[in-house]
């Protein structure tokens, strides 16, 4: 994998590796870990180093968005990133299954998780699960795209996708969109 782009996650491969996580040991735990990615855009820094005081409000819930602190952010870029309602509801359900103190990943003997942890989780799930080609970055990949590809619909712009993203530069957020042939066609079908 190494000096290549990770693949994108297609929706039914999405599908099939959250249908495996919710058959591990730590199921709560490992849908999170997923969704931090497909629908966050975090790194898998980010994911092990994310704690609990950066996704509750003031009132001990889940808050609407991850505040994604610069100790934890690639190149100290934190960032604020709003919660999809999926992770919302999968990050509320591990709440209730924890203390909310302390790292939101942990391990099984209770610590955080390491970036390298994750990675390695990352590589066996998607080895189990056949999918040839994903990577911890494929999840941000993913996200990546599909907000790029989602932006015009939300009043949004590729700058708003690279503030998600924590990019410094727009053209590090352009090599992360995947294209699309059939997208292609049917835009110069408008022109």
């Amino acid at each position: 994998m190494t000096g290549r782009q990770a693949k994108a996650l297609t929706p039914a491969t999405l599908k099939r590796a959250l249908k495996h996580v919710a058959h591990s040991k730590v199921p709560l735990r490992d849908r999170v870990i997923l969704l931090l990615t497909a629908l966050a855009g975090l790194r898998a820094c980010e994911v092990a180093g994310l704690d609990w005081s950066m996704v509750l409000g003031a009132n001990g819930r889940v808050s609407n968005a991850i505040e994604i602190r610069d100790a934890i952010a690639k190149k100290g870029g934190g960032r604020r990133v709003p919660l999809h309602p999926d992770l919302r509801s999968a990050l509320s359900a591990l709440l209730r299954a924890t203390d909310g103190v302390g790292p939101v990943i942990r391990s099984a003997k209770d610590g955080a998780l390491r970036a390298n942890s994750i990675v390695n989780w990352f590589s066996s799930l998607y080895r189990e699960i056949g999918a040839v080609g994903c990577s911890s970055h494929s999840g941000r990949r993913t996200f990546i795209t599909n907000a790029a590809r989602s932006a015009h619909r939300a009043g949004a712009s590729l700058r708003d996708v690279q503030l998600l993203a924590g990019h410094r530069s727009i053209e590090t957020t352009q090599r992360y969109i995947d294209g699309d042939t059939d997208a292609q066609r049917r835009l110069v079908q408008y022109l």
